[in-house]
């Protein structure tokens, strides 16, 4: 356990530029780096760096005393910080957990950087970045991960051990990077609907308020294998569900019954925990549970990623949430998923087509699947938190990616890899890549029960897998290949990856093929 002292006073106490700021006169007992850095949100000249102060991580507060505290920082052109191309000081303040997110630009487009921090006299292990290419140049490749659904309860963090050895030139985490239960020795198991021992306990209970949220993502940030990873590769980041609650929407609580204004106040908090801890821009910077979470990433001229919000301005889901039949909500026209704003400007970005690929990066599935399990069962069962339950719009999304035959959907959230075909009017308009999870249902297995009845009332669908990983994408003018990277448990910390699959779609063409299959 580390020390429950913060630091010692070296000197007296220095005030410079601003009354009340903690400076390198005052030295920590225990690393205040504990967290890890990061770097996210690249862009042609540039990338945001981002750490906080947090020596004692599940203390409150993380053990920093509530006073801002100056953090120097540096961008250097190689891994020995020989040449500094970047460097200055900004103020880590209580008011947001004493996080910092640095917004480095002048750099060169398409090449690495690498970054660390100095705050009282201790400094942090380095990280690298990458920049990317400017929107109009041509590039040939590009190689990218895709990670989500990493619940501590469930099992560890190694596959992000394997993903630091990749060499790619972003992440993309499509959300559900903390899990909101409350810690417990035994739980229900949602797939096998047992019960389930977890490899390693939540601390606190369900997440409600700001200190709550604040706590569990340093309990996950601990992590030093998902630390390896963010100090390897710029991230992306999005969120999903359970970075609040459960199936929330808007401001509808995923738990119902729970009174709009309360749920108000507990996704302001743990949207605010979520920057907080998160590589992002100050645009994207939530103020009061709102904000403009979407956003654009262009590389070069061979791809550009829609990274998309699929839970603020969503109506509620139909048939009351859950794995249902078809009910008549599911056709209402007014229903939406992305909100009349963001669906527009998805539009406007799809009708451009300057990329040669346009993909999507999101949370929930697009394909509306048959989820019957057993040949006996007769009603065709969906996922109501889904695109499914809102075939309107649905539709009105496949409707623009017909024609342009270079459409790839990234999706998470279901804990499995999927390929399937997505299909408007009877013709394959895009191809759909659901990446599974890093730790989310546990160890797995090859395919879950069931997943054999599924391929059959599913003909689009192409692969199927119960493992847990992530995927990585390699990109050229003429295909999108996406490989489906595994490893055999996630109950042991030490693991075994293998790549299970790889789907191909070639450019103008379509639909997945399924190539490299291993047992």
């Amino acid at each position: 356990m580390l020390s429950r002292r913060l630091f010692i006073a070296a000197a007296p106490l220095t005030v410079i530029g601003a009354p009340g700021i903690l400076r390198a006169q005052s030295v920590f007992r225990t690393f205040p780096f504990a967290l890890g850095i990061a770097s996210g949100d690249p862009s042609p000249d540039g990338f945001v760096i981002w750490t906080r102060l947090a020596p004692e991580p599940l203390d409150p507060h993380g053990g920093m005393p509530m006073t801002p505290m100056a953090v120097e920082w540096e961008v250097a052109s190689d891994d020995r910080f020989a040449t500094i191309v970047g460097k200055g000081e900004v103020i880590a303040r209580p008011e947001t957990a004493h996080s910092v997110h640095v917004e480095v630009s002048a750099l060169q487009p398409n090449r690495p950087y690498w970054y660390r921090f100095t705050a009282g006299g201790e400094r942090s292990f380095s990280g690298r970045a990458r920049t990317l290419p400017l929107a109009g140049a041509t590039m040939d490749k590009l190689k990218f991960g895709v990670v989500g659904c990493q619940n501590f309860e469930d099992g560890y963090f190694g596959a992000y051990n394997h993903l630091a050895r990749e060499e790619l030139d972003f992440v993309f985490h499509y959300g559900d990077y903390i899990y909101e239960y409350g810690g417990s020795p035994t739980r229900a198991n949602y797939f096998s609907g047992g019960l389930q021992v977890p490899v390693r306990l939540h601390v606190g209970q369900n997440l409600y308020d700001l200190a709550d949220y604040r706590q569990r993502y340093a309990q996950y940030k601990t992590d030093t294998d998902l630390q390896r990873a963010h100090a390897a590769h710029s991230f992306f980041p999005t969120f999903d569900d359970h970075e609040i609650e459960n199936n929330w929407v808007a401001g509808i609580s995923g738990g119902r019954g729970v009174p709009a204004e309360a749920f108000e106040l507990r996704r302001a908090a743990a949207l605010q925990a979520w920057y907080e801890h998160m590589p992002i821009r100050r645009a994207n910077m939530p103020r009061f549970g709102t904000g403009q979470f979407h956003r654009t990433a262009r590389f070069g001229n061979l791809a550009e990623i829609q990274l998309l919000d699929t839970r603020s301005y969503r109506s509620d889901q139909a048939c009351d949430d859950g794995f249902k039949p078809l009910c008549e909500g599911v056709g209402d026209k007014t229903a939406q998923v992305l909100g009349a704003e963001q669906e527009a400007w998805l539009a406007k970005n799809l009708s451009r087509n300057q990329a040669r690929w346009n993909c999507l990066g999101q949370q929930i599935m697009m394909m509306s699947l048959d989820r019957r399990r057993a040949a006996n069962e007769d009603t065709r069962i969906a996922n109501m938190d889904s695109w499914a339950a809102y075939e309107v719009p649905r539709q009105r999304m496949l409707s623009r990616m017909a024609g342009l035959g270079n459409v790839i959907v990234l999706t998470g959230d279901e804990h499995q890899n999927f390929v399937g075909d997505l299909v408007h009017n009877d013709k394959v308009v895009g191809t759909e890549i659901v990446a599974t999870s890093i730790s989310s249902g546990g160890d797995g297995s090859d395919l879950r029960y069931g997943s054999e009845q599924m391929m059959k009332n599913n003909p689009e669908l192409k692969f199927l897998n119960d493992q847990r990983g992530y995927v990585v994408c390699e990109v050229t003018p003429d295909a999108w290949l996406s490989h489906f990277q595994v490893v055999d448990k996630v109950s042991l910390r030490p693991n075994i990856m293998k790549r299970r699959a790889t789907a191909e779609v070639a450019h103008g063409t379509p639909g997945a093929q399924m190539t490299g299959l291993s047992a």
